[in-house]
């Protein structure tokens, strides 16, 4: 009885200390309001297209039949309609044919925030990809022009992998670079993200490439949608797939062309069109102005 006594306070503190930590919790959360990215007509989103990239690209400019070099789609052109708007009851769904290679890009620049999608599958794939893994991508802190990575399509950013069996994954877009927790690769292995590993360099420059596998498959059946979360904090970064944390960044830079690292921490958001189809909803944003305790134990 003694014994309990004097455990007890230390019960009640514990407790304590617990429900203020979730109460902290809960009006960090309350404290962010969501705005809304998808409307009918997709009025806070520009497009660009670049071309229907054929088996075999190797990253040079597509040619015609008399060798010349063919122009892009280029912005906004409303001869094209890779992506549009579906209604499902209540819901307004982007479909993203995947028919060219290009994005949507948010006309917004964003810094310090949450943002979240669900995606799922449609059925069709394009010239490139026929007998390839569907693919897409949410690529963040985008700046500068467009089409300026390998395949003339996008701007510098970093790049939240949507694949089949590699959602979560990371690629940088030309000349970025970030820190990911991961297991250093071995002969032709490529970096695995895990939390219980020191950061390697991913990117432009890095002895490790431009490529980081997530840590899990945590996808859901080709015909469910999928939630997809993003944290973006002072440089740092989380790639959440339905839930579960799949990677963790840090030091979200790219490398200028003096060979000179700058910080790479906020921009516009893109959702790509890569030869595949794919349907987004419920795409939001919130701003933050901080981690959560859980975010920053991470890393």
């Amino acid at each position: 009885m003694k014994h309990f006594t004097l455990y007890l306070p230390l019960f009640f503190l514990v407790i304590s200390c617990y429900e203020v930590k979730n109460e902290e919790q809960k009006n960090l959360e309350e404290t962010y309001e969501w705005e809304e990215l998808i409307d009918k007509d997709l009025t806070q989103w520009d497009n660009y297209l670049s071309y229907q990239h054929q088996p075999g690209y190797d990253g040079s400019v597509p040619l015609d039949e008399n060798g010349e070099e063919i122009a892009p789609i280029g912005l906004n052109n409303s001869d094209y309609t890779v992506f549009s708007t579906v209604k499902e009851g209540e819901e307004t769904i982007i479909k993203n044919t995947g028919e060219y290679y290009g994005c949507l890009i948010t006309k917004k620049e964003y810094k310090n925030y949450h943002f979240q999608l669900k995606y799922k599958w449609g059925d069709k794939k394009w010239a490139y990809r026929k007998d390839l893994l569907k693919d897409s991508g949410i690529l963040y802190h985008s700046v500068g022009p467009m089409a300026v990575e390998y395949w003339r399509s996008w701007m510098l950013s970093q790049e939240f992998q949507i694949m089949e069996g590699h959602t979560g994954d990371f690629w940088s877009q030309a000349n970025s670079a970030i820190d990911i927790r991961a297991y250093k690769p071995e002969s032709v292995l490529d970096p695995l993200a895990h939390e219980s590993q020191e950061y390697l360099p991913i990117g432009m420059g890095s002895p490790y490439n431009n490529y980081c596998l997530r840590s899990g498959n945590y996808e859901k059946p080709h015909d469910e949608w999928n939630t997809l979360e993003l944290i973006c904090y002072e440089g740092k970064s989380l790639h959440i797939v339905n839930g579960e944390v799949v990677m963790i960044l840090k030091d979200s830079r790219y490398i200028d062309e003096n060979g000179k690292e700058v910080p790479l921490i906020q921009g516009k958001i893109q959702l790509q069109s890569e030869a595949a189809e794919v349907f987004f909803k419920d795409i939001k944003i919130r701003q933050i102005d901080s981690l959560t305790q859980q975010q920053k134990a991470l890393f």
